[in-house]
């Protein structure tokens, strides 16, 4: 059984989805959770449903100011930091033609970057209670190409070697940080994919164990990696997609995106 009593953890992008379901398994593990996100609405309600041991916050992860603030107010709040996710993100479509700088460059400031500007805050907090351990919410898509994904693939990609550098550097700090790769998870943020038929069954051929994840099977293991069960583990980016980084990248252009984005090949 996972243990986190005492420990105090941030999750970014935690009002909904990935993040919330590892905010539920902290709690449950008994730990406290700062719940740190954009949308208010949704911060409050996962707050209030998990009582007193949680706490939302108003974060936008491309705003330094605003993850620094984020990270020394959960200080101030629960006494010291331990734990963090990093999961919030933004999904994109497009393919070297028919995408801009401008797109690419947003996907990779949200998505790279702003894990980095938390990582760096967190890290400095945790590092003062000497040590604890970070998990960074990736992707298949950082493993294996998709079609027409390219801004998203390219900031996954970064964030799994942006994971293995810091661990590398913050070791010696007794801070361990590792990623999780998720397939495709029924969240808010994939809702256009899981809707869609086409899409969901170009996804299921690809795995072995054929079905869409869930929310909780991400959080499962990433409370793993949060704990002292995986005191031995860091530098590692590891799938949890039913099997789907052993095969191919979907592609989802005929099924998807042709019908959404303005072709040009």
């Amino acid at each position: 059984m996972i243990d986190l009593e005492g420990k105090v953890a941030i999750v970014t992008g935690g009002g909904t989805g990935i993040g919330l379901a590892c905010a539920e398994a902290i709690v449950r593990a008994g730990g406290r959770v700062a719940l740190a996100g954009r949308r208010e609405a949704p911060l409050r309600s996962a707050a209030e449903a998990l009582g007193s041991a949680a706490w939302g916050i108003s974060c936008d992860v491309t705003d330094q100011s605003g993850v620094d603030s984020a990270v020394e107010q959960t200080v101030e709040r629960f006494g010291a930091l331990h734990l963090a996710v990093n999961a919030a993100g933004m999904g994109s479509a497009g393919s070297v033609l028919n995408s801009d700088d401008a797109q690419f460059s947003q996907v990779l400031d949200t998505n790279l970057t702003g894990v980095f500007r938390c990582l760096r805050a967190e890290a400095i907090a945790i590092k003062s209670e000497g040590g604890g351990s970070i998990v960074n919410v990736s992707s298949i898509a950082g493993a294996l190409t998709h079609r027409w994904m390219t801004s998203y693939c390219a900031s996954k990609a970064g964030v799994d070697m942006l994971t293995r550098c810091a661990a590398d550097d913050l070791g010696e700090h007794g801070i361990r940080v590792n990623a999780v790769l998720p397939g495709l998870v029924a969240t808010e943020l994939a809702a256009a994919l899981v809707e869609n038929p086409d899409a969901v069954a170009e996804y299921r051929r690809r795995m072995p164990i054929s079905r869409l994840g869930r929310p909780e099977d991400v959080a499962n293991l990433v409370a793993f990696l949060l704990s002292d069960a995986s005191s031995w583990i860091t530098g590692q980016c590891i799938g949890v997609d039913g099997g789907h980084t052993l095969r191919q990248g979907p592609d989802l252009v005929e099924p998807f995106f042709a019908k959404i984005i303005p072709e040009q090949r």
